[in-house]
C-alpha cells in the first residue's frame, strides 16, 4: 500500500509532479479524491475468460435439461457482468424459469445447487486463467497510474472472488489502497452490484464520502450501483460496442469511454 502523500507511490510508477497540476492532466471534476476501479473489462481483459467459463457451464447445464437455446453474450452483460457469482447463478436461471436450491459455498462443483453451479464456473475459470493467463488495458492502466501519481487515492471494486490472484498475475497488487471483492463481500455480507454496498464499503474505506468519489465500472450493473451509491462521478467502459454505450448513459454513467487513456 502506499500513503495518500504523492510523492509514496509505490509500484512500477515513475515519479512524477504532486498537486492541482497533475490532476489538471485528468479528466477528472473537481473535488474527486479517490477513484474505484471494478477490474475484469477495466483494467483486465480477464471479462472474457469469465465470459467463456459462464458460456461452457450454462451450456452444458441447458443442454442437459433439454433447453435449445444456448448462453448468449446478451445473457451474460443481463445477468452475469460484474455480479456476485451466486447472483449470476440465480438471475440468469430465473431468466430460463428455472430455479435450484441454495446450497452452501462448500458445495462440490457437480452440485446441481446456486453455489455448485457457481463452484463449477470458477473451476473452467481457474483453469482457463492458468492456461491463458491475464492480459491488462494498457491504456487503463496508464490511467491508474496517473491517478495514483496525482495524490487521488484508488481502490479495486471486484465481484470476483479471484480479483487478488488476477490482480497479481497482472502485476496490479500494489496499485490500490483497499480491495473489495466477492471474498471481502461473502465474508462481511455485502449485497453484490447492482447495489452500491461495496463500493460504499472501499469508499468508506479509504475515508472518502461516496459523492467525492469516482467508480469505474465496464458492467451495467456496476454502473447502477455507483448511481445507486450516490457516487460524485460514474464512468463507463465500453468494451462490447453496439448498443453497450447507450445502455451504460441509460443506467447513469456520466462519461462513456472506450478506453481509460481517453481520461489522459
Amino acid at each position: 500500500m502506499r500513503s495518500d502523500r504523492c510523492g509514496d507511490v509505490v509500484g512500477n510508477l515513475d515519479e512524477r509532479s504532486c498537486g492541482a497540476s497533475a490532476v489538471a492532466d485528468l479528466h477528472v471534476p473537481p473535488g474527486i479524491g479517490a477513484v474505484l476501479f471494478d477490474l475484469d473489462g477495466v483494467l483486465t481483459q480477464t471479462a472474457k475468460v469469465h465470459a467463456a467459463a459462464w458460456t461452457e457451464v450454462f451450456d452444458a447445464f441447458l443442454a442437459d435439461r433439454g433447453d435449445p437455446e444456448p448462453f448468449r453474450p446478451s445473457d451474460y452483460a443481463a445477468y452475469v457482468d460484474g455480479r456476485l457469482r451466486q447472483d449470476g447463478v440465480r438471475e440468469f436461471l430465473a431468466s430460463r424459469g428455472i430455479s435450484l436450491p441454495e446450497g452452501s459455498a462448500d458445495d462440490p462443483a457437480s452440485a446441481d445447487t446456486v453455489f455448485g453451479v457457481g463452484n463449477r464456473k470458477n473451476e473452467r475459470f481457474l483453469r482457463r486463467l492458468e492456461q491463458e493467463g491475464v492480459e491488462r488495458y494498457e491504456g487503463s492502466v496508464r490511467f491508474l497510474d496517473a491517478v495514483r501519481a496525482a495524490g487521488l487515492r484508488t481502490g479495486v471494486v471486484s465481484a470476483s472472488r479471484n480479483c487478488a490472484a488476477v490482480l497479481e498475475a497482472a502485476d496490479l497488487q500494489d496499485r490500490f489502497d483497499v480491495r473489495v471483492d466477492g471474498e471481502v463481500a461473502d465474508d462481511r455480507g455485502l449485497r453484490g452490484k447492482p447495489a452500491p454496498d461495496t463500493f460504499l464499503a472501499a469508499a468508506d474505506a479509504l475515508g472518502v464520502p461516496p459523492a467525492q468519489a469516482a467508480v469505474v465500472e465496464d458492467a451495467v450493473a456496476g454502473v447502477q450501483a455507483g448511481r445507486q451509491g450516490g457516487f460524485g462521478w460514474v464512468v463507463g467502459v465500453d468494451r462490447v460496442g453496439a448498443d453497450q454505450a447507450d445502455q451504460l448513459r441509460a443506467q447513469g454513467a456520466d462519461r462513456v469511454v472506450r478506453d481509460l487513456s481517453e481520461l489522459l
